[in-house]
């Protein structure tokens, strides 16, 4: 089944005014446990593109899914980072004790 473009378009626009609205409404101090749950959407993500790659046949089709795969990982990897480091963040400086 092929979604054809307008209907892409819409969808994609629902999709951005919904997630607009969903992270504007959000406090920010659960900003970290929201930016790690789409961590995991990325993580879904790359294994579709791994997907679409595995049942790509012409070789457009290649380098596009390989592609994806590599800014799939990408996206995933530097989001894991970045929550660890706003993580570190919240963690209470120690002070040596004299």
């Amino acid at each position: 089944m092929m979604i054809e473009g307008f209907v892409a378009l819409y969808i994609f626009m629902l999709a951005a005014f919904t997630g607009y609205e969903v992270i504007s409404k959000v406090p920010v101090i659960l900003h970290t446990p929201l930016m790690s749950g789409s961590n995991f959407v990325h993580g879904i993500v790359l294994v579709g593109a791994m997907v679409a790659l595995g049942h790509a046949t012409t070789g457009l089709e290649q380098v596009i899914g390989f592609v994806a795969v590599i800014l799939a990982a990408g996206n995933a990897a530097g989001g894991y980072v970045t929550t660890e480091r706003m993580l570190e963040m919240f963690k209470s400086s120690k002070k040596e004790a004299k």
